[in-house]
């Protein structure tokens, strides 16, 4: 029997269960683990019909919660993103992955900031925050900033705006299996998983107002539109029980 509302899922207590400080960090993401795993096993067991949708950021997003501003994600990875082959600034060009290079198989990672602030747990396998510095520069400028405007049937709409900026590689951090990073609203990065080997992450999200997403792009490039995928059944079942497998496994 399908289970329109899922597990019961609490933000605030999720998030304190991760947020830096908060308690023994072991036991604690292990308590986030747990839930997000009781997530995933009510899918792939029928118990859940919650479809997973194609972002445009290159992964598989299931999205466990939704309550106003707040919202908890499981994110798969299908580990296309080689990181060994990821610059710091990129050369994505603001259209959700696609490799502004041309160049053929893997995809560019998409240099973005977001709304809101990001909390990520890693349920399995290796994954790469790249930060990037972002400054003002209408002389010299190596990206031009897109706002991205998402909304509630699943269309993004990728806005140019005037604003011409010098981006730079920033630090990188690099979490496995049972870390948290935590990524804050307006920061420009570019997430990218290890060694080609599929991933995936518990998320959480809280929208702060007066804010926009926003992603780095060509300086002539253009907006464009799009609707966001929604995986049938089969494929979003195939997905959750291949990342219930990894989790389950021997560790990375």
């Amino acid at each position: 029997m399908d289970l329109p509302h899922g597990i019961d899922i609490d933000y605030d207590a999720l998030h304190a269960l991760l947020a830096p400080g908060a308690g023994p960090p072991t036991a604690d993401r292990t308590v986030a683990s747990d839930l997000a795993t009781a997530a995933l096993r009510a899918v792939a067991e029928g118990r859940w019909d919650l479809p997973a949708i194609r972002h445009p950021l290159g992964f598989l997003c299931l999205p466990v919660l939704r309550d106003g501003a707040k919202g908890v994600c499981v994110h798969l990875f299908d580990g296309e993103d080689a990181e060994e082959d990821a610059g710091g600034a990129g050369s994505g060009d603001g259209t959700g992955g696609r490799d502004a290079g041309g160049g053929p198989g893997g995809r560019a990672p998409l240099v973005h900031a977001h709304s809101w602030s990001l909390v990520s747990l890693v349920l399995h396998g290796r994954v790469t925050n790249r930060s990037v510095r972002v400054v003002d520069d209408p002389v010299a400028p190596t990206h031009r900033v897109y706002e991205v405007r998402s909304g509630p049937d699943g269309t993004d709409e990728v806005r140019r705006t005037a604003r011409l900026v010098r981006a730079e590689p920033g630090g990188s951090e690099r979490s496995t299996s049972g870390d948290v990073y935590v990524v804050g609203p307006g920061e420009f990065h570019a997430t990218v998983v290890g060694g080609g080997r599929p991933a995936a992450t518990l998320v959480l999200g809280a929208t702060l107002p007066g804010r926009s997403d926003m992603s780095l792009g060509p300086l002539r490039g253009e907006g464009h539109r799009s609707v966001r995928e929604i995986c049938d059944r089969e494929e979003t079942v195939v997905a959750v029980r291949a990342a219930l497998r990894r989790i389950d496994g021997p560790g990375d």
